[in-house]
């Protein structure tokens, strides 16, 4: 798998039928390893051992509803009352963050409500807040978990 932006972690994988599985903290569980997989996985660890969030409050590939749609986010973080905080998603290193990616953050995040939407590739991360007004400002970094 490709070389990330983001720390290295130590992971455990799997081959099983052909294919390799690396195992998720989160899910508790294999799950198979494409790139997009190698970038989620990358980004929970750097989430926990760079910013502080608890893993206890990180939900990974939850299905939810999105304009009568049934979609799936990749990353939703909580705070300490079970408020989504931020949003992620992920993609592989090989897709353009674009405006598009953006979209679809934003557009899952009208069901979600998260304060912080960030997109990702692995190699770029972008993140912004939503103020109360509704207002979207582009930040410097993720922020570090304060929930």
């Amino acid at each position: 798998m490709k070389s990330l932006n983001l720390p290295p972690f130590e992971y455990k994988v799997k081959k099983q039928n052909g294919q390799i599985w690396i195992f998720d903290m989160i899910r508790k569980r294999y799950v198979v390893l494409t790139p997009e997989e190698w970038v989620r996985q990358h980004f929970i660890h750097f989430l926990i051992e760079s910013k502080g969030y608890p893993a206890q409050l990180i939900a990974v590939e939850k299905e939810i509803q999105v304009c009568g749609m049934k979609r799936r986010f990749d990353l939703v973080c909580y705070d300490r009352q079970a408020n989504p905080y931020l949003i992620v998603e992920c993609k592989a290193p090989s897709v353009v963050l674009s405006q598009a990616v953006f979209d679809q953050a934003f557009q899952y995040n009208l069901s979600i409500a998260a304060r912080f939407i960030a997109i990702t590739n692995g190699c770029l991360h972008f993140c912004g807040e939503i103020s109360g007004d509704g207002k979207f400002q582009m930040l410097a970094e993720i922020p570090n978990f304060c929930g």
